[in-house]
């Protein structure tokens, strides 16, 4: 007789690693090309010179982090003279805190809380890279963050021209952006695009039967067989595509498994599914969230309250008008925070004709969660 019932002490998982957004997977289908590019500027450093820098762009769930881990794993189990180190600008957003996670990666250890300058830890490292003689790749992932906040043109400039003060140091870097209307060229200072000058990498979206492919191969690794069938395959595949993010994917099959768990079944059923995709939902908005300031969560708690006041769509300008901040912001900082917005996939803009920068601004989960998970508007400014 078929076996339908887990036990208690049993699972579904032959390894839930496979489904963290961290994991790097053995065989990376889909980003062969974008791989060999990120390859071909790392190869001065392999000689001893200075790696090309690259800017890495796409939409979130492409496959741009993974893709510049696993040639930064690559990179440390090939050689000891070039040093790779990966920031995340999502956390790290201010240019002691990009520092400070540099100079922990080459020391072993955090700076002390208290009573480091920038200064210090930039003479550390820039000392560090002059004795070592090796050759440092930073990688700032969401680097559209740091733009957003006035702080990535320093840091690229910063660690660039690090050589000045200390011959013999050798750095580049790795930019991955997730707006794709942010132009670094046009945006940073002459200055920082002298030494800068990267190449550009695109990783365009995954289409269906590629997700359908890569969630079949973690699938295949990290299960027991016999718990997806096809059908629950698709309804996944289906719901991940709304979103455009595979890391979607990976954590409904996570979800839709640990749910067929607490209900004993060998089986995903799709139940399991419809309420993973519930509970993921509203887990990837609070997590979005995080990575706003406390203003920038203002203006997106306005942007639900006034979605459930209005009737029509909702226009940037109209919005300006009526987010209430003392002091106001002028509307190119505006501007700038609903471009955050959109990059994080909290909001859709969808530009218009009339108004020249006028945008239409559609907000991507339900009014009411927004203001629920955003909090009193009393907190934001704190």
């Amino acid at each position: 007789m078929r076996k339908r019932l887990l036990m208690s002490d049993q699972t579904l998982f032959r390894d839930i690693d496979v489904f963290e957004i961290d994991y790097i997977p053995e065989f990376f289908n889909y980003r062969e090309s974008q791989l060999d590019e990120l390859a071909y500027h790392i190869q001065l450093a392999l000689e001893g010179g200075r790696a090309l820098s690259a800017i890495c762009r796409g939409l979130p769930g492409t496959g741009k982090t993974t893709s510049v881990l696993r040639i930064f794993s690559e990179l440390e189990q090939t050689t000891q003279r070039v040093m790779p180190i990966y920031v995340n600008c999502q956390t790290d957003r201010t240019k002691y805190t990009v520092y400070s996670r540099i100079y922990a990666a080459i020391f072993g250890h955090a700076p002390a809380r208290t009573g480091i300058s920038i200064k210090s830890l930039l003479d550390a490292i820039g000392g560090a890279l002059q004795r070592q003689q090796k050759s440092l790749i930073v990688c700032l992932d969401d680097a559209n963050l740091l733009h957003y906040n006035n702080t990535l043109g320093d840091v690229i400039n910063t660690l660039l021209r690090l050589h000045q003060d200390y011959p013999g140091a050798r750095v580049g870097v790795f930019a991955t952006l997730s707006d794709m209307d942010l132009d670094l060229i046009t945006e940073l200072n002459r200055w920082v695009i002298s030494p800068f000058c990267p190449s550009e990498i695109y990783f365009p979206p995954y289409d269906a039967e590629e997700i359908r492919e890569i969630l079949r191969d973690r699938i295949q690794i990290g299960l027991y067989p016999g718990v997806f069938s096809g059908s629950m395959l698709d309804s996944i595949v289906e719901r991940t595509m709304e979103s455009g993010d595979v890391r979607v994917g990976l954590d409904l099959v996570k979800r839709a498994v640990l749910n067929a768990e607490r209900a004993a079944r060998t089986e995903i059923a799709e139940e399991d599914v419809a309420v993973a995709y519930d509970q993921a939902k509203h887990i990837h908005l609070a997590y979005s969230i995080r990575a706003l300031s406390a203003d920038e969560r203002l203006l997106l708690r306005r942007i639900a309250e006034l979605s459930q006041e209005e009737a029509g769509p909702l226009v940037s300008g109209a919005i300006y008008g009526r987010v209430e901040e003392t002091p106001k912001v002028g509307y190119t900082v505006f501007s700038r925070q609903l471009r955050k917005l959109d990059s994080l996939r909290l909001v859709d803009l969808i530009r218009v004709q009339a108004g020249g920068r006028t945008s239409e601004v559609a907000l991507r989960y339900e009014p009411e969660k927004v203001v629920q998970v955003c909090g009193k508007r009393g907190t934001a400014g704190e």
